[in-house]
């Protein structure tokens, strides 16, 4: 899940994000508000904004992936 919000002025922007339902997520990155509302609108794809934002969260997310591929393919042989 990732969000984008603003501070309480609506001044600064953030976007967090939360891999592998933690309940605390990841820290917030500040953000340009152009940015936010790319995204907002779906302007931005989500798995394009975690790459931005979450490398190397991405990173062990699409290991993790692979890896459940390459047992579930083992399996059926």
């Amino acid at each position: 899940m990732v969000s984008v919000y603003p501070d309480r002025f609506g001044i600064r922007w953030f976007t967090k994000a939360w891999f592998n339902n933690s309940e605390s997520g990841e820290a917030a990155i500040e953000i340009e508000r152009q940015i936010a509302v790319n995204f907002i609108r779906d302007l931005v794809e989500k798995d394009e904004w975690l790459e931005e934002y979450y490398p190397s969260q991405m990173e062990a997310y699409r290991n993790a992936i692979n890896q459940t591929r390459e047992q579930l393919l083992k399996q059926s042989v």
